[in-house]
Order: structure tokens, then sequence, then C-alpha cells
């Protein structure tokens, strides 16, 4: 199909769409109160719309008083029942499909239900309203004239009492419409391959005979596939290979460790980063403009928002506000309701809201990672600013992180203890380390409140990692690709104590 014509029903596509989005924009706690009771109105003789009597629930008031904020553990016994074929526990229509998700801060695995619902009218619509955003901002674009390279999870589907589960991705490229399949790349053959060293070998094989012109995945394994490209081709740029590549669509990690690194091996001033934020549980926020980082909240998808500010986070005075309460500035964990069944749920995330005018956000962590030990509350935002500050002060690059407390031991204080790969190595490491620890400071005055005249925290201590360590990690613990992250920061020493161990082990001779 000529490019004139894909462009002329994009944007006939594109103002349609932006017509509805004007509703939520204008109108955004409306259209969230609207959503809320259709979501108790549709669930309202399931189980759980029951056993809450959703039917005479008609403020957020109510709603917010007679049922609990819950966690996935207190979903997992109606979760599994649904799992073994049972339905109508806590949405109407049959759940086919759960995303199975281990994360970083539990080994075990979950399952998130993923209604047809919440596939058609949240994941797949977030992708059209991505492109919207995209061509919308960027008239000149050509991207329909090759393949976007998707770089998704490494497990197929499994099937088992008449349910299925699997990474998302898995679950989004089986239900794909036909003419997906010839717009994408790799193949969805490959896409599901269930070893990730074998299925990264193919997509290099499969790719570099394509036209693309963009990109989407997960910035750490995007990274990893493309130096792959870059090996296998012998180039040093990637336009030498995909010379009609236009933008990155990206999510699941923070881009700030590795925007630099991008950089050099695209090294054109018009290439685009276009990031998303989007969960098993979801599809929450977009970026709706060039060269900015803010992603727009989106409020028509079937997911409610509910916030719990963090520093009431799992305390006595722990509250829940709407989205009409929230402040610019503040860090909250998300509470959601969703057409998926999952009622006021905490999915682990921390948001600070950038707009309130539209609401737009920007990822600020974990609610389990962040370094709280001595009160200093640090959070991954905090620590990924630092660290790109002190990297661009020292000229060197870095791989992978993650830190942990050293605890309080006799008279001994406290500190923070950091494993860190490089990709380019700093002249002097404990130069490093002072940088890092006074850009931390200069960032969190809890941080630097503990570390003044050294009364709690004890200057921070950096371990180098060998290289390859974290993929090695990763590798070991079956977490090689997909969505699955390094913890970057955490309360407990068990993951950087398993790094360690692995270093000393795997130590390289020189």
């Amino acid at each position: 199909m000529p490019i004139p014509i894909v462009n002329s029903i994009a944007s006939w596509f594109l103002k349609k769409r932006f017509h509805q989005m004007e509703l939520f924009l204008k109108y955004p706690n409306e259209v969230q109160l609207e959503l809320l009771h259709l979501l108790l109105e549709t669930a309202k003789n399931t189980e759980i719309g029951k056993t809450y009597d959703f039917s005479s629930i008609h403020n957020y008031e109510t709603f917010k008083e007679r049922i609990p904020v819950r966690s996935y553990e207190d979903y997992e016994d109606m979760i599994e029942r649904s799992r073994l074929g049972e339905h109508n526990i806590y949405w109407p229509t049959p759940i086919k499909w759960f995303a199975k998700s281990s994360g970083t801060t539990n080994a075990k695995s979950k399952f998130i239900p993923v209604s047809q619902e919440s596939l058609e009218n949240c994941h797949y619509a977030a992708g059209k309203d991505l492109l919207c955003m995209y061509l919308n901002n960027n008239e000149n674009s050509k991207l329909f004239t090759g393949k976007s390279l998707r770089l998704g999870g490494s497990k197929e589907l499994y099937k088992e009492n008449g349910t299925s589960f699997g990474d998302l991705s898995a679950i989004i490229i089986d239900n794909m419409p036909f003419w997906a399949e010839y717009s994408s790349t790799p193949s969805s053959e490959v896409s599901l391959m269930s070893d990730w060293e074998i299925k990264m070998a193919a997509i290099v094989q499969e790719t570099i005979q394509e036209k693309v012109t963009s990109l989407a995945g997960v910035p750490s394994w995007m990274l990893v596939l493309l130096n792959q490209v870059l090996e296998t081709t012998g180039q040093d740029s990637i336009f030498e290979i995909w010379n009609h590549l236009e933008v990155y669509f990206h999510g699941g990690v923070s881009f700030e460790p590795y925007i630099d690194q991008y950089k050099k091996i695209l090294p054109r001033d018009s290439f685009r980063y276009y990031e998303i934020y989007n969960a098993s549980e979801g599809f929450f926020a977009i970026q709706d403009r060039n060269e900015s980082s803010e992603l727009l909240l989106m409020l028509d998808y079937g997911i409610f928002y509910e916030f719990i500010p963090m520093d009431t986070y799992k305390r006595e005075s722990e509250h829940v506000i709407p989205l009409s309460e929230v402040e610019i500035g503040k860090n909250y964990a998300i509470v959601i309701t969703t057409n998926a069944g999952l009622w006021r749920y905490k999915i682990g995330d921390t948001v600070r809201f950038t707009s309130i005018n539209p609401y737009r956000i920007k990822v600020s962590g974990r609610t389990k990672h962040h370094i709280n030990v001595f009160g200093e509350e640090l959070i991954i935002e905090n620590a990924e600013e630092a660290l790109r500050k002190t990297t661009k002060e020292t000229n060197c690059e870095i791989v992978d992180y993650t830190a942990a407390p050293v605890f309080m031991e006799g008279k001994e204080k406290g500190a923070h203890e950091w494993m860190i790969e490089f990709k380019k190595q700093p002249e002097d490491l404990q130069e490093f380390a002072c940088i890092l620890d006074q850009n931390l400071q200069s960032i969190n005055s809890d941080y630097e409140a503990k570390r003044l005249h050294n009364i709690t925290l004890n200057p921070l201590k950096i371990n180098q990692a060998r290289s390859q360590l974290f993929y090695d990690w990763l590798k070991k613990n079956d977490k090689l690709g997909g969505q699955h992250k390094i913890p970057r920061l955490s309360n407990s020493r068990k993951y950087l104590d398993e790094l360690i161990q692995l270093n000393r082990l795997n130590t390289i001779k020189v």
C-alpha cells in the first residue's frame, strides 16, 4: 500500500481518536468516576461483586470504605480458582489468559488475569494510541514503509485447564490480528522461542535482512540485541544495517542508565525515543510529545486509578486518594481497579506527577525497590539521576547496578554498598564513589542528613563487577529476557550478597 494512503488512513484514525481523548483531557476526574461506575455495574453479579454489594455502591467514598486495598497475595486464591477454569469470581467474562510474572522481589510466580476486555480496550488500544501520538508529532514519518522489530518475552504460552499462561508479550502476540504479523519482525515463531540465547541469535539472523523502521522492547535487552547485530554484521552504527530506522518505543525499566550507549550506536539527531508505561496488569501511560520524558496518564483504558502517598505507605497514617487529589512532585504508590477484575490492587510501582492539567507522570520506582533502613528514603529515581550525573563527570559508562544496605553492627555505622558493572571504567573508582555520594546527597535531603558528619551513614562502598556478572546472575536464576529486571535497590542484602559471591567465584583471570 503506497505510503500517502497509509498516512491518510492513520490521519483519519488519529483525528477520531483525538476527539475521544479530548474527553478525558478536559474532564479527567468525571471520566474516571464514570469508568468506576461502569466497572462496578459490569461485575455486580460476580462473587466479589456480591460479597461487597457492588450494586449499592453509587459514589467513590462508599467504594473506598467498603472494598479493601489488596496485594497479589490477597488475590492468589481467587486467581488460582479461575486458572482451574472457574468463572465469574472477580470478572463476569471468562478469563482465558494469565500473564506470568515473577518480578524481582519474589521468586514465586504471579499469574495476572488478562480478560478479553483488557486485551482489546487496554493493551491493543494503547498500541494504536502510541502510533497515533507519534505520527501526530512527526508528520513526515515513514514508519509504515518498513517493519517494527519487537523484542518480547522468552516464554511460549502454556495451556492447562482451558486457560493459558505465559509472558504478557506472548499473550499479545498469540492474539494479534493477522495483519500485525506482516508489519512486525521477527516472526511469531521466533518471538515465542523459549531459549533466550538461541532466540537472540535467530532474531539477529532474521531481522538484519528486513527493512526495520522502528524498535520496541525493554532497553536492557534491546541493547544486548543491537550489540549482537553490530557484532554479527561488523558495523559500527545500527543505521548501517537499518538506514530507515526512525524511532525506539521503550519501557519496562528506566532509560537513564542506557541512553548514552544508545546514542553511540544510533548516532542520528533526528532519531526519536518514545517511552511507554505498561505492565502485566495494564497499559497506563504514553509519552505524547517529542523530546519529553513525561508520560500522559491514559484514563479511558478500563483502569480506575487511586494513589497512596509514599510518606504514608505501610504506616498507621496510610491513606488512599483518588486522581483528583494528587499533587505535583509527590511520590505515590499506584492502586488500580481494572477491566480484568483487579479491585483496588497495589501493582508495586511508584510515580510522581509532573502535571495535573493534563495528568502527566514519571515512573519513580517500585514500592519494594528502595533503601530506607536508616530513614534515608533512597528511591530508584534518585539513584539513577545521581548515576547519570556521576558518569558524565567521570567520563564512564554503566551496564548495570544494584545497591543494598550495610547494617549497623556494634559501634559500626551503616552504609550503602553498590555493585556496578562498567562498560567504560572510571579512571579512579574511589573518586567515582565520592562523586556519586555527593550527588546522592544533593538530590536526596534525607540521605544528606544521614550522611552529615557520618552521623548515621558512612561513605558508600562500591564493588566493581566483572563483565557480564548481572547477565550471568539473571541466567542462573532463569530470568533472561522479556520483562525480567535487575533489582536496583533493596532493603535486604539478598541480591547483593548473591552477586558478590558470583563475582568471586567467576572472577576473570587476567
